[in-house]
């Protein structure tokens, strides 16, 4: 039914939407498509989207899915339609769904082929017409796929053209040359062929499907039932049901339905198949647990603040998707080269008959005649042997397996250029809160003089309190995300402080935090910020928070001061500790001829501090940087011919990580960074960058390996087709084993 359908949307041209590009907002998508046998598939069915308006598409032939950038007003059928009428079936993924790539239909018609073909192979040479007999049936039935999508495929040929031109004409062949006695039948080539195809395209399903087998994994944690707490009662829903704010029991030994914060109960739970720490994590009331996670021993209640596509694995999953479907730049040669093989192909074999029957096999013979028979043998081999499919495999399979495994490590690749680029890098720029040290913030000493309030108003002045003061630094800071943002409300939250109402929030990347806040009888404007972001935007400070300052900056700590109405009253430290793998993270690069930077809005004195710790000279630490001086640092380096590393973890970090040739963000830092860097590590250890590094060189090598191999085979295994020193039966088990080689080569990544 849905083959008819695919055909008849052939016949009818799809109505046209007309879409404002310059109104409209783009969205990425994910389909599976079925029915792709070759590279030349990938071209046809890119052509085809490509030729909606507003349409980018860009098709992953190992995992055989498309990722389609599409304006928001365009149906998903519209799209479905398109790849339909190109004669390829289609679904859109779903978040908790992955590729399609175990195809049930490879095995049934593998078993058929083998029903049919052995016996047509076998009898072949003695009982000519009980072969083509046997074979018809795989001819006209078992490969009628092949000749199917040859034919819907005619402008545009691919793999299977040349398959079918192939058996078709060694089969036709055989029923003339037995009917008449001239020449010799070829009815083994015909079934041997398909036979080689048919098992070569199983055994590469198999294999791709392995090769996808981590994001399988991943997708298969996702929950489909949860616990839920009505009325106190304990009630079994779907997770399709499941609601922000809902409470929900988590047993031992049962997944984390989504991610959460602990309400009730303590335990430890297992994060390994999400950010590849090993270690588990002990767990308590206000705790923050990520969905999926493995509830060690004990029983506890979470309460669920993301659900759906928004939680911690569907991100992952999105992510390793959007990596999988990705082209890496080293992939374009093989596309274009594609593109063109199977004509070009098809051509060399109607000018391989042609010479053989009116020159070479007279030569060759002693000119005693043409021998038709011959002449369509080596052109019928030239067709087999040739193979685009490794060629089209060779970076996407390696792709498919290096997203996979890094994502089971916690290392997750985003974009494809991170291969070509990893071998390059000579500049790794850090961040310091979050990224070098561990971003768990304490609040040391908290300075609140009087003398600093005398510069406000009489009656202002008298009304302050300490805890209006503190009660002023947990509301601004709760609506901030920033490691300091959090301790310090922490810190104010501990000590009785209350959030208030909230008027013109403004978040300033790099410098801190303002709004209004609502005491009732005032409503000052307050703002945490840097101490150097405040000097020229305040009244003079006092000398006791200027003394404060100077003394936590010569301890290595960092400093927030709080201003009320530009007038600055209170001071804050914070600090945290460096992670234990910081130094040798450092090292390893320093190893790899890296040279790491320290690029921190943090004050010198503290980023000379962690710098000195960790091992990064003093000369390589730039602090009290805003994010346009981080871009500006990561451009100037980029000028000056350097390919940077960028490794940060917050909001003020985005910018430069979008810019820098290779940018690796922290799970634990902002949806900003993550979303702006190309690879991100879900777990809290630093080393993650050296492993991201050498998992990045070690697939680009694989993708070289299967690609010099791809053009050898071709380069090779023509002009000995074309020579007539192979048969085509020969050339099919070549063809397939040469798509096979490619794709067992790549599970070698680990």
């Amino acid at each position: 039914m849905a083959e008819d359908i695919s055909i008849d949307l052939m016949r009818h041209r799809q109505p046209e939407i007309a879409i404002d590009l310059a109104k409209t907002t783009l969205v990425t998508t994910t389909y599976s498509v079925t029915g792709m046998t070759c590279s030349s598939c990938v071209a046809s069915v890119e052509r085809s989207l490509n030729s909606l308006t507003g349409v980018r598409a860009s098709v992953n032939f190992a995992s055989e899915t498309v990722h389609v950038l599409a304006p928001e007003e365009l149906p998903t059928d519209v799209i479905i339609s398109k790849i339909k009428s190109a004669g390829y079936g289609a679904i859109l993924l779903a978040d908790s769904q992955g590729p399609a790539l175990a195809n049930k239909k490879s095995k049934r018609a593998l078993i058929w082929a083998i029903a049919f073909g052995v016996p047509a192979i076998a009898t072949s040479m003695m009982m000519s017409w009980l072969a083509i007999a046997l074979t018809a049936p795989l001819i006209l039935f078992v490969a009628w796929p092949i000749h199917r999508a040859a034919i819907r495929n005619i402008t545009h040929p691919t793999m299977d053209t040349l398959i079918s031109l192939g058996s078709i004409a060694a089969f036709t062949w055989s029923i003339y040359a037995t009917a008449t006695g001239d020449g010799d039948a070829y009815t083994e080539v015909a079934a041997g062929v398909l036979l080689f195809v048919i098992l070569g395209r199983f055994l590469e399903s198999r294999a791709k499907h392995r090769a996808s087998s981590a994001l399988t994994s991943l997708l298969s944690l996702h929950a489909k039932e949860v616990i839920v707490l009505r009325d106190g009662v304990e009630v079994l829903i779907p997770i399709e049901h499941l609601i922000l704010g809902d409470e929900f029991v988590v047993k031992p030994g049962a997944r984390i339905a989504t991610d959460g914060i602990v309400i009730s109960g303590n335990s430890s739970v297992d994060n390994s198949m999400l950010t590849g720490e090993s270690v588990p994590m002990d767990v308590s009331p206000g705790s923050h647990v990520i969905g999926a996670s493995m509830n060690n021993n004990g029983r506890i209640i979470v309460k669920a603040t993301r659900i759906g596509s928004d939680t911690e694995l569907a991100r992952i999953t999105a992510m390793v998707v959007e990596a999988q479907s990705a082209k890496a730049p080293i992939q374009r040669l093989a596309d274009r080269i594609s593109a063109v093989f199977v004509p070009i192909v098809t051509l060399v074999s109607i000018g391989t008959f042609f010479l053989w029957y009116y020159y070479l096999d007279a030569a060759i013979n002693g000119g005693e005649g043409r021998s038709l028979s011959t002449s369509i043998s080596v052109a019928i081999t030239v067709l087999v042997i040739a193979c685009p499919c490794a060629l089209g495999l060779a970076t996407p399979v390696a792709l498919v397996v290096a997203s996979g495994r890094g994502a089971s490590r916690g290392i997750v690749l985003r974009k494809p250029h991170v291969l070509e680029l990893a071998r390059a890098v000579n500049i790794a720029i850090f961040d310091k809160t979050g990224t070098l040290t561990t971003g768990v913030m304490k609040v040391g000493d908290v300075l609140i003089p009087t003398s600093a309030q005398q510069q406000l108003e009489k009656e202002v002045s008298a009304a302050i309190t300490e805890q209006m003061i503190l009660s002023a630094a947990l509301t601004l800071e709760n609506a901030n995300d920033h490691p300091i943002a959090k301790a310090i409300a922490s810190h104010a939250s501990a000590h009785g402080a209350k959030i208030l109402p909230l008027t013109n929030f403004t978040q300033n990347p790099g410098s801190g935090v303002e709004g209004k806040v609502d005491f009732g009888q005032f409503s000052p404007l307050i703002q945490i910020s840097t101490p150097d972001a405040i000097t020229n935007s305040s009244a003079p400070l006092d000398p006791q928070i200027s003394e404060g300052i100077a003394e936590a900056r010569s301890r290595g700590e960092s400093v927030s001061v709080l201003i009320w109405d530009s007038v600055a009253i209170a001071l804050f430290t914070t600090s945290d500790e460096v992670k234990a793998d910081a130094k040798a993270t450092i090292s390893a690069l320093n190893a790899r001829g890296i040279t790491p930077w320290l690029v921190t809005g943090d004050n010198q004195e503290s980023a000379a501090h962690i710098a000195s710790l960790v091992g990064i000279p003093a000369s390589n630490v730039i602090a009290n940087t805003l994010p346009d001086q981080k871009l500006r640092v990561v451009e100037d380096f980029k000028r000056d011919s350097k390919t940077v590393l960028m490794v940060g973890d917050g909001i003020n970090d985005a910018a430069a990580l979008a810019s820098a040739n290779l940018s690796i963000a922290m799970g634990t830092g902002t949806d900003s960074a993550i979303g702006s860097a190309d690879i991100t590590l879900m777990g809290k250890d630093l080393m993650g960058v050296i492993g991201s590094l050498a998992l990045a060189t070690k697939t680009l090598r694989i993708i070289k390996i299967n690609l010099g191999w791809a053009f050898a085979y071709n380069v090779i295994g023509i002009p000995i087709a074309m020579a007539g020193a192979l048969t085509p039966m020969y050339a099919a088990g070549a063809m397939a084993a040469s798509s096979l080689l490619v794709v067992t080569n790549s599970l070698r990544i680990r």
